[in-house]
């Protein structure tokens, strides 16, 4: 896996838990999906996103994130 496909893995995860969350539980977990989309302009832009160091610092490799 990498760094790339990781992210994609991450942050898809934490949006359908959101997601449920707000369906569940409360409508308030719908500012998480928020934020998370928000981040993820942000990124596009800047390219700065505190995950993709982590996941660097876990040894991930790093490679163009839709090649094959």
């Amino acid at each position: 896996m990498t760094v790339e496909r990781a992210i994609l893995l991450v942050v898809g995860t934490l949006i359908v838990i959101s997601v449920l969350l707000a369906v569940y539980v409360n409508l308030n977990w719908l500012w998480l999906t928020g934020i998370l989309g928000a981040h993820l302009m942000q990124a596009s832009f800047t390219g700065f996103c505190p995950a993709v160091m982590i996941l660097k610092k876990m040894g991930l490799a790093q490679k163009s994130g839709f090649a094959r």
